[in-house]
This record gives C-alpha cells, sequence and structure tokens, in this order.
C-alpha cells in the first residue's frame, strides 16, 4: 500500500512496480516535504509498519547525516530516503555495508564513472561526496529507547527493535551552488554533465538493497565486499571522536564495521565509527 499525501515528481506507481516482490519496497510513503524521512520513518516503525517500507521526500526541512550535521540538498533534483528493516542484532552491522554498497553500484553503473566508500559509510564519485548514509536503531527497554549507530553500537545489551536506514544522493544537483558543501560534494549530474531519472536510480538502488539484504537474512557478512571498496583502508590516517584523537594506518574492518587501526608501535585499536581524517 502507497502513502502518497503530496504530489511529486517521483512516479511512485513506477517504483511500486517494479519492485513487486521484494522486501525492500513493498510498502512505499512518498512525500512532497517533510522535516526528516528518518524521524518519519521511526515512526512508522514504532507503529508496527513492515521491514521494507520506504520513506521518500523532494524536499526536507531538517535533514540529518552523521553527528546531527545538517543534511543539504536542492528539493526536487535529488534522493532523499529511508528504509525501515527488522533485522537480527547480529545482522544490523550489515545494513550500512549493504546500503553504501548498493549507492556505489548503483551510482557506478549509471555514471560509468570511478566509485568508492569513505569509511564508514560516504559514497564517492570522481573523489568528492556524492552521497550520505545514516543508520539509526531501537533497542527494547532493556536500555533507552534513543537512536544507537548500528555501526559499532551496543545494541547487544538489549533486543533490536528495529533499524532505520536513511539516504541522501546527490542526483540532479549542482553542490557547487551550495557554498557549504561546494568544495566537498558532487552530484552524478555535475560529474557527467547529463540529467537523471530520479525515479530510475531509486528503482535501482532499492532493488540492489533488497538482494543484499536477502542474503544478511540468509547468513551472509557483507564485510569482505564492503570493505574491498573502502578507500581509507591502507592509508594513513588521524581519527577524532568525542575527545579522543588517534593517528595510525587503516588495516582493516571487523564484522562489527569497525576501523581497525594500526599504530606506529605496531599496536591496534578498533575505532567505533568516529570521524575520519585521511592524512595527504
Amino acid at each position: 500500500m502507497t502513502v502518497a499525501e503530496y504530489m511529486s515528481g517521483i512516479d511512485i506507481n513506477r517504483i511500486e512496480t517494479q519492485l513487486a516482490g521484494c522486501i525492500v519496497g513493498r510498502e512505499i510513503s512518498l512525500y512532497q516535504k517533510l522535516e526528516s524521512t528518518m524521524d518519519r520513518a521511526k515512526s512508522l516503525a514504532e507503529d508496527g509498519a513492515p521491514e521494507g517500507t520506504v520513506v521518500v521526500a523532494e524536499e526536507q526541512t531538517a535533514g540529518r547525516g552523521r553527528f546531527d550535521r545538517a543534511w543539504t540538498s536542492e528539493p526536487g533534483n535529488d534522493l532523499l530516503f529511508s528504509v525501515i528493516f527488522r533485522p537480527d542484532a547480529a545482522q544490523a552491522p550489515y545494513v550500512n555495508m549493504a546500503a553504501a554498497l548498493s549507492i556505489r553500484t548503483t551510482v557506478r553503473e549509471a555514471t560509468g564513472l570511478h566509485t568508492a566508500i569513505k569509511w564508514p559509510n560516504d559514497v564517492k564519485l570522481a573523489g568528492r561526496k556524492v552521497s550520505g548514509i545514516l543508520v539509526e536503531s531501537a533497542v527494547t527497554p532493556r536500555t533507552p529507547t534513543s537512536p544507537l549507530s548500528a555501526l559499532g553500537g551496543e545494541i547487544q545489551r538489549g533486543g533490536l527493535q528495529y533499524t532505520i536506514l536513511g539516504v541522501g544522493l546527490n542526483v540532479n544537483s549542482d553542490p557547487a551552488s551550495i557554498p557549504e558543501i561546494a568544495a566537498t560534494a558532487t552530484s552524478m549530474r555535475r560529474e557527467t554533465g547529463r540529467t537523471f531519472d530520479r525515479a530510475h536510480i531509486l528503482i535501482e538502488a532499492l532493488r540492489d538493497l533488497d538482494g543484499r539484504y536477502t542474503l544478511i537474512r540468509a547468513g551472509r557478512s557483507m564485510r569482505e565486499e564492503w570493505s574491498s571498496q573502502l578507500e581509507t583502508l591502507g592509508r594513513n590516517v588521524v581519527v577524532h571522536w568525542q575527545n579522543n584523537v588517534e593517528e595510525g594506518r587503516a588495516t582493516g574492518v571487523d564484522e562489527m564495521g569497525n576501523l581497525i587501526l594500526t599504530k606506529a608501535d605496531g599496536a591496534t585499536r578498533s575505532v567505533i565509527a568516529g570521524e575520519v581524517t585521511l592524512q595527504v
């Protein structure tokens, strides 16, 4: 069943038809404007919406990325969506990995250009950020039900209720015209000079994600494929999180998605989805 409260430039009927039989996209809610697709998906999840429910917005007035940073996007030009998942706790970290791989694959196949993933979940096109991914989970009352990161979050302390995946993908916008992101972001259109059919891009991304999530539910790990696309690995990095700073070489990731940092003295440290700055 589709909930379409407002008219939109995205053909929702086409998307539903193309995703028939999939888990991801079994229900689609489409809005012209929302404060946040993440918040709307969370509300739907708490009301019992099935996993695979997708919330799409043409415009967000309070979109956010990691660390509550504002997500800036041009209304009607990009893709802003969130998906409800209800995985087992051990499977939750793979949702982020699957999402990053799916967005990377979709962008690469549509543009024909080089794409990569910056740990833990930024997708880069031609060296600039084209997509940001946010994952938040809620657990049973044994721990507070406030959102926790599915990347290294302590979801093992309580039962996992749901995981919300949020994606912002710059499709036809011009990030160069937005001062806050002009130096670091790009879009598919900016790199190719072509205007893309957003409904087609969304269908391809959700279909790929559905296939990967089916594998996750069957017990498949996403770590090996995800790590093979991380541009961060093998490079010297400075990791900032809370009031801590660590330097070393990014040498791997574990099954939770945490970064394995090897320091100059040979000691290793596992870093939980902190802020990574790559050294040149």
